[in-house]
C-alpha cells in the first residue's frame, strides 16, 4: 500500500477558504474501522456549498470534502469487511465533519459502509450517489403510500438536478407517467431522453396564484425544491395523494394550511438520506441495483462530466450555477 496519496483539502486562514490538492499519508486520515481505496465520488450541491466561504456546511478546517464515495476495502478491523470488498459510503458525517470522498484513500466507521450491491459498478454507484439514494428513498416511500403507476400522473420538480433527474428515470422505468418540472429550457430534450412523458416549466407548478386547495392534478410528487413549490404541489394533489420532499432550494417556509390534509387526505413525507437507518439504506440500494436500476443509456445520459482531483477547484462552483445539467463525478481510479 502506498505511504502517500492525493486529496482535495479545504483550509481556512484569515476567513479565507482555499481548496487545493495536497499530498497526505495514511496517518493523516481520521479514525475508523475501514480503510478504503476510493475509485469514484460524486459532486453534489452540498459539496459545492462546502467549498464556499462562510459556508454553513463546514465547521472545522482543514477537511476533505465529498459526501459520498465508492471504492475497495484495503484494511478493516471489522469482520464484516475484508480486503478487496467493493463498498459504498454516503452521507452521515462524511465530507462535513469527517474527511470525505475527495481523496484517493478514506478511513470511515464500519457502521457507515454498505457492500456494493450485485448489479452495480463502482462508477454507476457514484453516478447515483447521495442524489440517487434520495430519489430512490422518495420513490420507495411513495409506493408505501400506494402511489402506483395506475394512480395517475406523477410530478418531479427540480428535474434537471441530481435527485430530480434520477427520480425521473427511475419512475419512467417503473411505468409511471412522469411530468418533469424545470426552469431550464435546454433541459427539456434531455429529460425526455430520461423517460419523462411531459416536461413543464417550474412556473406551471406554482401558477399565477397560490391556492390552499386547487385543481387535482397529480397522484404524487418527488420534490427536492420545497418552499412555495411544495405548497402548490400539496394544493394540486389528487385525493389521498402524497409528496416526498427532500430539499429546500425553494425556501424553508411552506405557505399552506391544514385544509389539503384533512379535506383530501394528503400525505407529506420527509426524506432524509443523511441519517437514514442502515436497514432502510441497504434495502433501497438493493432496489437501485434491481427494479430501480437505470439503463446503460440513462446512466450515460445523466453523466455531464467526469473530472479528476485537480479539476475540483473549478468543477465545484459549477454546481451553484443555473446552467448545469446532469451529474459531475470524480474519477480517482
Amino acid at each position: 500500500m502506498t505511504h502517500t496519496f492525493k486529496a482535495y483539502r479545504l483550509t481556512k486562514r484569515n476567513d479565507q477558504v482555499k481548496g487545493e490538492v495536497q499530498q497526505l499519508s495514511i496517518h493523516d486520515l481520521p479514525e475508523g474501522e475501514v480503510l478504503i481505496r476510493v475509485h469514484y465520488s460524486g459532486i453534489n450541491y452540498k459539496d459545492a456549498m462546502a467549498n464556499m466561504e462562510n459556508t454553513p456546511i463546514i465547521k472545522d478546517y482543514p477537511i476533505t470534502p465529498g459526501i459520498d464515495l465508492a471504492g475497495e476495502v484495503v484494511e478493516s478491523s471489522d469482520d464484516r469487511f475484508t480486503e478487496g470488498d467493493p463498498v459504498i459510503v454516503t452521507s452521515y458525517d462524511l465530507g462535513v465533519s469527517h474527511d470525505g470522498g475527495y481523496s484517493e484513500y478514506a478511513r470511515v466507521k464500519a457502521e457507515w459502509v454498505i457492500p456494493l450491491p450485485e448489479g452495480l459498478t463502482l462508477k454507476q454507484a457514484m453516478i447515483l450517489g447521495t442524489a440517487g439514494l434520495t430519489a430512490a428513498l422518495s420513490i420507495d416511500q411513495l409506493q408505501q403510500q400506494q402511489i402506483m403507476p395506475e394512480s395517475g400522473k406523477l410530478l418531479v420538480t427540480g428535474a434537471s438536478g441530481g435527485v430530480g433527474s434520477i427520480a425521473t428515470a427511475m419512475l419512467a422505468n417503473l411505468g409511471y407517467h412522469v411530468e418533469a418540472s424545470t426552469g431550464k429550457v435546454k433541459a427539456h430534450d434531455w429529460l425526455y431522453q430520461l423517460g419523462a412523458k411531459k416536461v413543464i416549466d417550474r412556473t406551471d407548478v406554482t401558477g399565477e396564484k397560490l391556492r390552499t386547495i386547487d385543481r387535482q392534478t397529480w397522484a404524487g410528487a418527488v420534490d427536492p425544491v420545497g418552499g412555495s413549490t411544495l405548497a402548490s404541489i400539496i394544493s394540486k394533489l389528487n385525493y389521498n395523494g402524497a409528496v416526498a420532499v427532500s430539499g429546500l432550494t425553494g425556501g424553508v417556509k411552506v405557505p399552506t394550511s391544514v385544509h389539503p390534509f384533512i379535506l383530501r387526505g394528503i400525505h407529506l413525507i420527509g426524506i432524509d438520506s443523511v441519517y437514514c437507518p442502515m436497514q432502510v439504506r441497504q434495502h433501497v440500494w438493493q432496489r437501485m441495483a434491481t427494479d430501480l436500476k437505470l439503463t446503460v443509456q440513462q446512466f450515460d445520459t445523466i453523466v455531464a462530466k467526469e473530472v479528476c482531483l485537480e479539476d475540483l477547484e473549478h468543477a465545484l462552483p459549477l454546481l451553484l450555477e443555473t446552467n448545469v445539467i446532469g451529474r459531475i463525478i470524480l474519477n480517482l481510479s
